[in-house]
């Protein structure tokens, strides 16, 4: 098989909800759901979180453990380990919108970092506990480093095949010899990426120690996210609800169905993490190894989602504040093009006809304003700008700033649709994306371009996951289809497949899972 340029991407993604019965999940987690802000802090040692589906109820206990009160440099380490694989669902220091197929549960922009060490919730570390954790800290970066410079070599040589295939769809080159080359060199490019990755797999495995000493530290890094995402789930509900009573249906449509989906990742979660618990009990190391890489791929999931609804709620508000100065800044470019201050040579007939344009659009945003009707914010700002951008007249700073405002959205909703849906997004999809991620955030212009290709990007894999349909209708595992459809699951098997692990395409599936039964 030829590989294409997302065959070296070990995470792709889901647009399934799937329900325990008819029964919708609830997660109980003792916090107040009408709090308007997410907490999320890890709970205390010793705290019970309960997740149900259905009837069925799943309890997690995590006292401290005796041995864990003064945790040794290497202990640390594997946890800093543990962070790095898993941790970034939501980070937003990463660096392009795609998956570079290291972590099953990692993105590209996770910053390694070590578990919390000493103190009790509430109360200030110790001047000794805040060394020890600086110390660890430094010490899990170092252990992780090459680990992190794989993933961004990977990522620099899939940015690569990316924008040579488009260029190649494009035509370019155009002789015919040319063009069997630019496709050897998206082949080349791919293959150096998966072989980057292959590399550092078995090193990996050895700084986590899954089958081993590193499986409890891991599992506790686990389980303090499942908790404190189940938190943010119940608050991410409230979010959503909220946010469709004020706005008009497109400005949610982005998010639509993420709650869901993360409470499925989440009961995904619950399912292996109890495996993994068993499994230790057990003294099963391969399958304490299985049962938390699957458990960790659907905790990052479901945190990328719970985030997106957070974070959208979050550029709304913004959105909403900006409409106003930027109908006053279009109104002073309007009237700077009537006094001939367009940039562009045009015709008297085509100025009128593009101010007519512009006035309509912003008299229709000022009725949407004093009008009864919720109505998308964002939306509103990208109909403003780009009616006025056609009169060429020389930007005010509220509309590049409305113009970046509404581009940041549409690439971080793309981004995160593709995300947990890859593993039914296909490659023009994402090619697509990585396009958009590339333009330069350097004014209206770029900002248009990046906002079109990717909600472009976002539509092609809304099509690919719609043909791709849902894997294993007629399963009784809980989660299992948005598992497969996410790529937390590899889908090599009946029962679903090995999980997606750090690695390239020699070694990312070399953890096979088994349902719980």
């Amino acid at each position: 098989d030829r590989p294409t340029p997302q065959e070296t991407e070990a995470e792709p993604g889901t647009q399934v909800t799937a329900r325990a019965g008819a029964a919708q999940t609830q997660f109980e987690t003792g916090t107040d759901p009408d709090r308007p802000t997410p907490q999320e802090t890890e709970a205390e040692p010793g705290t019970q979180v309960t997740a149900r589906a259905g009837a069925a109820q799943t309890q997690f206990e995590t006292g401290t453990d005796e041995t864990e009160a003064e945790p040794s440099a290497g202990r640390e380490v594997r946890a800093g380990a543990a962070e790095a694989q898993f941790a970034a669902g939501a980070d937003a220091g990463r660096r392009t919108p795609q998956e570079t197929g290291a972590e099953g549960g990692a993105r590209a922009g996770a910053v390694p970092g070590a578990a919390s060490v000493g103190g009790t919730l509430g109360d200030p570390p110790s001047e000794t506990e805040t060394q020890h954790r600086a110390t660890a800290e430094v010490e899990a970066e170092t252990a992780t480093a090459a680990f992190v410079h794989a993933l961004r070599g990977a990522e620099t040589e899939l940015v690569a095949a990316f924008a040579m295939w488009r260029r190649y769809e494009r035509g370019l080159p155009g002789e015919a010899g040319a063009r069997r080359q630019a496709l050897v060199g998206v082949v080349g490019r791919c293959a150096e990426a998966g072989r980057r990755l292959d590399a550092e797999a078995a090193a990996l495995d050895q700084v986590r120690g899954l089958e081993g000493p590193g499986a409890g530290m891991a599992l506790d890094v686990a389980e303090g996210r499942f908790r404190a995402l189940a938190a943010r789930t119940v608050a991410a509900h409230a979010t959503l609800a909220a946010l469709r009573e004020r706005y008009a249906p497109s400005a949610t449509d982005p998010v639509t169905g993420s709650v869901e989906q993360a409470k499925d990742r989440l009961l995904f979660a619950t399912a292996h993490l109890n495996a993994t618990r068993r499994s230790i009990d057990a003294a099963d190391g391969d399958g304490t190894a299985r049962n938390l890489r699957a458990a960790e791929g659907a905790v990052a999931q479901a945190e990328i989602l719970v985030t997106g609804v957070e974070r959208l709620a979050a550029r709304l508000r913004e959105a909403a504040a900006l409409v106003p100065a930027a109908l006053t800044g279009a109104e002073a470019e309007l009237t700077a093009a009537r006094h001939g201050r367009s940039r562009a040579s045009l015709a008297t007939g085509e100025l009128n006809a593009r101010l007519a344009h512009a006035d309509g659009v912003l008299a229709a945003v000022r009725e949407e304003l004093t009008g009864a009707l919720p109505y998308d914010p964002l939306d509103a700002l990208r109909r403003i700008t780009r009616a006025v951008d056609r009169l060429d007249v020389g930007r005010s700073g509220v509309l590049d700033t409305a113009a970046l405002l509404v581009a940041r959205t549409s690439l971080e909703s793309a981004d995160d649709f593709v995300t947990v849906h890859r593993g039914a997004v296909g490659p023009e999809a994402r090619a697509l994306l990585s396009e958009a991620a590339r333009t330069p955030a350097a004014g209206t212009r770029t900002a248009f371009e990046t906002d079109t290709a990717a909600r472009a990007a976002r539509g092609l894999a809304e099509r690919d996951v719609r043909a791709h349909g849902t894997p294993y209708p007629d399963t009784t595992t809980i989660g299992l289809p948005s598992a497969v459809l996410g790529g937390i699951l590899l889908a090599e098997d009946p029962d679903g497949g090995p999980p997606a692990t750090f690695g390239g395409p020699a070694t990312r599936g070399r953890r096979h899972v088994r349902a719980p039964g």
